[in-house]
């Protein structure tokens, strides 16, 4: 074949992932395997009290201890030139904001000394009365200004409260999701070291500009005296996006001991106080509808937490003003400031637990209208968003509902709840969400290619792979914009020293970075034609392009849309829940590789189960920390949990959204997915669990059986 027809069939081709043999023969090096010359290893020491101040540090015992180089306090810290952001101002005041908080760091010659001695260092706090609690009703609930992504804090649309009162039919639910973390199986950890003025971090980040940037600001830096390398990362999940504190401390401990590489991987203990969360939600929804079935009125309500030292307010209610057709619709978000770590980004950020409610009321108010849960959704089916009043680009979530309906055998189905029984006492049960997400564009995106001496093509652009599949998708998109074959590309990512991109947060990563792989590739054939001698292009030739502004934008509404169902077992002598089956259907634009973005789509759904059976972080608020602090008493879903998880994509011609064709799929998985699990039990039990995670003891209150 010849190139062109090679490049045609690039994108679309479900091609191996070219990183692949690199991982699993161990020599992809992630943050804390980069080679250095005399590292030396950090430790840090962390609060023992929720709120307080620090009145001495005792540091004698541990500087006396053999091997260590240094130990960093408030005291003794260099000082950052910005301030602004409370979560990343360590060891700059004695003031302690949250149980866990770095104090004080030790630096020694091997991991070990550090770590015994920064046990050996000693804390002396005046303490104060700390509020760690997030309740519904707390009395200090407020509005944010806006909550992440921008979004505005609330929407009202007609009169929600009048049309609610004359609705037919009336629901009024509150739904609760738990405190989540992101359990990467890459600990956060970095590699610090400075070369003259210059300083190099090898960090597992979403966004290496961003990170660099941010750092630039907080030390006082020129940002390009910052370089940041991350060229793999074992997982993100929104989780390391944003700067934390780990990578703060590393830096202050590099300019403490000059000419040495710091070196500091967070224990998975750390990891539950230092690197963000989810926040736990109280989520109130009241559904209005005409005896027709029509929703007349939505009201969705959210109270959050977040840290008193520095606000994240997730944009948890914003699904509800897109899926469904309501003329009265209302929706608040309302915040707690606690005296608890900050929360962050985690994947599908609002959609993830919003959805979770919205989808469970769904199911409960086609119930209650007497009507298919399938029909009820497709009954209320938007013709234009109902927030912006634009068309969509594409909105194929009734053509999802009704090929998942198929491949799942939903026709027939009793809706009667805890008829259907399997063999040993088990109570069988289906059940069917929705799911969601936007099409993100960011700015802040750049690319450039060059046509090397052989015939190979470098592709370069600071983006990241988290294990997503970038390595190859990308690749794939530059082979199909170039007209060449996919092994004629050389691609570079997750470097500073490459060309800026924007980070991979909120599934935009090949909207924004493929768009400008494409523009500069366009301009390189351009070069190309013009350079020919001979009918041979001139090697050496490059073109550079930032991403381009799509016009259509502004004149269309763009989402991915899927249906998730659910199969279920709940014990009904036990309670315990099983998942033998999942199914999901998803339009989500033109499929760059079908078997990476079938690998993201199945591990959405695994997370949403994870999250719907499992997941909970612990607080004990006599003393405002986690518990469960570890991945054996946090639990997460494991192959034993799992069962058959079917994953299929509707082809979905979007010409609107970028040159690919393509919307993100890293987080649609997961939406939906909890809400399904919880609507499937429901109909296997008659009991309906609003609370997450779905424990045994959800179905025994009050000494009541399983079947109600």
């Amino acid at each position: 074949m010849d190139g062109k027809t090679l490049a045609v069939r690039a994108i679309g081709r479900p091609l191996d992932r070219f990183d692949g043999p690199a991982k699993v023969t161990g020599t992809a090096r992630y943050a804390f395997e980069h080679p250095v010359d005399r590292p030396a290893y950090l430790f840090p020491v962390q609060a023992t009290v929720a709120v307080g101040r620090i009145v001495a540090v005792h540091t004698e015992a541990a500087l006396a201890e053999p091997g260590v180089l240094a130990v960093l306090t408030h005291e003794n810290a260099p000082r950052v030139a910005s301030t602004d952001d409370a979560e990343m101002t360590i060891l700059q005041t004695p003031e302690v904001a949250y149980r866990g908080q770095f104090v004080a760091a030790v630096v020694a010659e091997t991991s070990e000394a550090a770590r015994r001695a920064a046990d050996l260092v000693g804390v002396d706090y005046r303490t104060g009365p700390h509020d760690v609690e997030l309740r519904p009703d707390h009395p200090d609930r407020y509005a944010p200004a806006v909550v992440n992504g921008g979004f505005a804090t609330d929407s009202v649309h007609g009169d929600p409260e009048a049309a609610l009162a004359e609705a037919a039919v009336r629901l009024d639910a509150t739904y609760t999701t738990a405190w989540y973390q992101h359990a990467q199986i890459e600990p956060h950890a970095t590699i610090a070291t400075w070369a003259g003025d210059r300083l190099t971090l090898y960090v597992g980040s979403q966004g290496v500009h961003r990170l660099r940037d941010s750092l630039a600001t907080l030390f006082g830096l020129e940002p390009e005296r910052i370089r940041i390398i991350s060229p793999y990362v074992g997982g993100a999940f929104g989780g390391k996006l944003h700067a934390h504190p780990d990578v703060v401390l590393a830096v202050l401990c590099a300019f403490a001991v000059p000419g040495r590489p710091v070196k500091l991987a967070l224990t998975r203990q750390q990891m539950f106080s230092q690197v963000g969360y989810r926040t736990p939600s109280f989520q109130r929804i009241r559904l209005g509808a005409g005896r027709d079935g029509k929703l007349v009125a939505v009201s969705h309500e959210a109270v959050q937490q977040t840290a008193r030292h520095k606000e994240f307010a997730e944009q948890t209610v914003t699904p509800t003003r897109v899926m469904y057709a309501a003329p009265h619709r209302s929706t608040t978000h309302r915040m707690v400031r606690l005296d608890v770590p900050v929360p962050t980004i985690m994947r599908a950020p609002g959609k993830t637990p919003g959805m979770y409610a919205l989808e469970s009321a769904m199911d409960e108010m086609a119930i209650a209208c007497g009507q298919d849960p399938v029909e009820f959704r497709i009954a209320n089916e938007p013709p234009v968003d109902p927030e912006l009043d634009l068309p969509f680009s594409t909105r194929n979530l009734v053509a999802c509902l009704r090929d998942g309906a198929r491949r799942f055998g939903w026709a027939g189905r009793d809706p009667t709840p805890g008829v259907r029984r399997a063999a040993g006492g088990w109570l069988v049960g289906t059940g069917v969400a929705s799911s969601v997400y936007p099409v993100y564009q960011l700015p802040g995106s750049s690319a450039t290619i060059r046509l090397e001496p052989d015939g190979r093509y470098v592709v370069s652009i600071g983006a990241a792979d988290l294990g997503t599949g970038t390595w190859t998708t990308l690749a794939q998109i530059a082979a199909d914009a170039l007209a060449v074959p996919v092994e004629r590309i050389d691609l570079r990512i997750g470097d500073t020293a490459l060309p800026p991109a924007m980070a991979a947060g909120g599934s935009s990563g090949m909207t924004s970075w493929g768009s400008a792989v494409v523009e500069a590739a366009r301009r390189l054939r351009a070069r190309e034609a013009a350079e020919h001698v001979d009918g041979i292009p001139a090697s050496g030739i490059e073109a550079a392009a930032d991403m381009p502004e799509n016009p259509d934008r502004e004149r269309f509404s763009m989402y991915a849309f899927g249906a998730q169902f659910a199969e279920v077992r709940v014990h009904e002598a036990t309670g315990e829940v099983r998942v033998p089956r999942l199914l999901g259907v998803f339009a989500a634009g033109r499929i760059i590789n079908p078997k990476t973005g079938r690998s993201q789509l199945l591990g959405g759904m695994t997370m949403g189960l994870s999250m719907a059976l499992h997941e909970q972080c612990v607080l004990d608020p006599r003393f405002g920390h986690v518990v469960n602090h570890d991945l054996a008493n946090y639990h997460i879903a494991t192959n034993a949990d799992v069962g058959t998880v079917e994953v299929h994509l509707l082809a979905e011609d979007d010409p609107y959204v970028n040159p690919m064709g393509s919307k993100g799929i890293g987080e649609l998985g997961i939406v939906g997915t909890a809400a399904a699990i919880a609507n499937a039990v429901q109909h296997a039990t008659g009991v309906r669990v609003r609370d997450l995670p779905i424990t045994p003891d959800r179905f025994f209150a009050d000494g009541a059986s399983v079947v109600r």
